[in-house]
Formats: C-alpha cells, sequence, structure tokens
C-alpha cells in the first residue's frame, strides 16, 4: 500500500498538545513549518515514553560528548494551530540519533494489517508501508519537547495512590479495594 509521509527537517515547532477535558482529552503531536501544520493523535502514555525515552536518548549522547544536558529549558505553552485534523493514530514510534547532523529523529506510524511491513518501515524511506511522520530535531528543540510533553501529561487526573489509575472527580473503582468506589 502506497504511504502518505510526512517529513520536517528542523521545524519551526514540534509539541505534544490536548483537546477536551482531562478525562476525555486526545492527545496530539503537532508539527508545524512553512505553512504546514501536520498532526497526529496518540495515546498519553506514548507521550509519556516518548518524552522518556528522548531524554535518554539526549543524556546517552551529553554523557558519550562529556557534557551535561541542559535542565532549564521553556517549554512552548502555546495553544496547538487551528487546524487539528488528524492525519492518523500513531501505533508504532522510533527514536534514533543522528550523529553526523546532531539531530533526533522521531518516527510516528499509523498502524498497518500486516505488523511486520510496518516494524520494517521504522525509520525507512520505502513507498509502502503505513502513514508516517518523520521529524528531525536539533537538541534544543527536543529539550523544549520534553519539558512540554512531561507538563501536558502532568496536566491530567491525579492517579490514585492505590492503583495508579486516573481519579475521576466522583472517584472510580479502584481493583484494590475489590471493586469498591473509591472516593478523593
Amino acid at each position: 500500500m502506497s504511504r502518505q509521509f510526512f517529513f520536517f527537517d528542523q521545524p519551526r515547532r514540534f509539541v505534544v498538545g490536548t483537546v477536551g477535558e482531562p478525562g476525555d482529552r486526545v492527545f496530539f503531536l503537532q508539527v508545524s513549518d512553512n505553512g504546514r501544520v501536520v498532526s497526529v493523535a496518540l495515546e498519553k502514555t506514548q507521550v509519556s515514553v516518548l518524552a522518556e525515552r528522548m531524554e535518554q536518548l539526549l543524556s546517552d549522547v551529553a554523557s558519550r560528548a562529556g557534557e551535561v544536558l541542559a535542565s532549564d529549558v521553556a517549554p512552548d505553552t502555546s495553544p496547538l494551530e487551528n487546524p487539528i485534523d488528524e492525519e492518523f493514530r500513531v501505533a508504532a514510534m522510533a527514536l534514533a540519533y543522528d550523529a553526523d547532523s546532531n539531530l533526533v529523529v522521531i518516527e510516528a506510524q499509523a498502524a498497518s494489517e500486516d505488523s511486520e511491513v510496518a516494524e520494517a518501515t521504522l525509520l525507512e524511506d520505502v513507498e509502502d508501508g503505513p502513514d508516517a511522520l518523520r521529524v528531525r530535531l536539533a537538541q534544543q528543540a527536543a529539550l523544549e519537547f520534553i519539558a512540554r510533553a512531561r507538563r501536558v501529561v502532568a496536566a491530567g487526573r491525579p492517579p490514585c495512590p492505590l492503583c495508579n489509575q486516573p481519579l475521576d472527580p466522583s472517584g472510580h473503582v479502584c481493583p484494590r479495594h475489590n471493586g469498591y468506589r473509591r472516593q478523593i
């Protein structure tokens, strides 16, 4: 299947944001540059894992170079740009570091009927496969993404101290309470 491939090399903006209220939010990765805006939907856990892995990657690169990773980064706090049209829902992601250009490479890929084909196309330039978004970022832009991602994830519902599931204002059915409703 021919795929739609969105490529951005050091875009003006690469952010994560949400639409909706906590408990009913949709998370988006959004890239914008030169009048183009591409948004892909993903899960909160995918955002969290991407930020965590990206920070680990940058930390490893910095330690190999004998440097210290910057920690005083101000995240982009502007809302997502309109229009927010979901190109696809992210099923798989890949993260790499291009040492020749000192850029972080992030790829988000749509679901595919054939998981082996999908896995083989991650970070590959092929014509067939699931739709994909590939972004190359400078380290500073990657650090800004991490800071914003953490802030967006933390803005949701607090976790239950017993089961770590999100708490609703009315409480939730906690498995650690044998199915009884836990109030906050």
